[in-house]
């Protein structure tokens, strides 16, 4: 009778369905303990510092602070006082909505920026919401010839990358000529915008950051 053959233990682990279940469970360790480390170095202090302020061993410190365990309520309280901080900020990353915008291809919303002329067409492929900071990512397609170039002026800053055609975008007194793989970053309160569309079609993504008004 042949004998059975023994599974591979390494093999069968990395197989285990339940394996991702228990590092989603630890991300809440880890997000303790990278803001454990960011009030700590905030304060300069070293390892064996806040150890001692808390009555910990470097050890367990170094533990918490990689994620590697689950801190108890008492020892949270302990890191509190030493940090002067309160219990609740070491959970204030973790608890913060992690939102994500998938768009397929071809189905970014439609918008109608000011200046914009026929056949310059802007896709929203994402925003940003309850942030500080405001992202609005772009797919500018151009695919007629105007003799007015829109330009636009406003806060923020503003990332250009090159996917297809050649334009000439000008910003403040410069223009730049961009072809694909270029790309352009600039303070987008200077007048800027296509100037000379050199190859049609031109597209490129458009990458637009400014803070939330009343955030500045």
């Amino acid at each position: 009778m042949a004998t059975p053959k023994k599974h591979n233990a390494g093999k069968a682990s990395q197989q285990d369905p339940h394996a991702l279940t228990g590092a989603r469970e630890n991300h809440l360790e880890v997000a303790i303990g990278r803001e454990v480390r960011a009030f700590r170095q905030q304060l300069d202090m070293t390892v064996m510092e806040l150890a001692k302020a808390a009555g910990l061993s470097t050890g367990m410190l170094s533990k918490i602070e990689n994620g590697g365990i689950s801190p108890s309520l008492s020892t949270l309280q302990a890191l509190s006082r030493a940090l002067h901080v309160p219990v609740t900020a070491f959970f204030r990353r973790f608890e913060e909505e992690r939102a994500a915008t998938f768009v397929r291809a071809g189905e970014g919303l439609k918008i109608e920026r000011r200046g914009t002329r026929a056949g310059h067409q802007y896709e929203l492929l994402g925003h940003s919401s309850g942030k500080r900071i405001l992202v609005e990512p772009y797919l500018i397609t151009l695919t007629e010839e105007s003799d007015v170039f829109p330009l636009f002026q406003h806060s923020g800053l503003e990332f250009i990358y090159m996917l297809e055609g050649e334009v000439g975008y000008r910003h403040s007194d410069m223009t730049y000529v961009l072809r694909p793989g270029d790309s352009l970053y600039f303070d987008a309160d200077a007048p800027h915008g296509p100037e000379e569309l050199r190859k049609l079609p031109i597209r490129f993504i458009s990458v637009i950051a400014y803070p939330r008004e009343g955030e500045e």
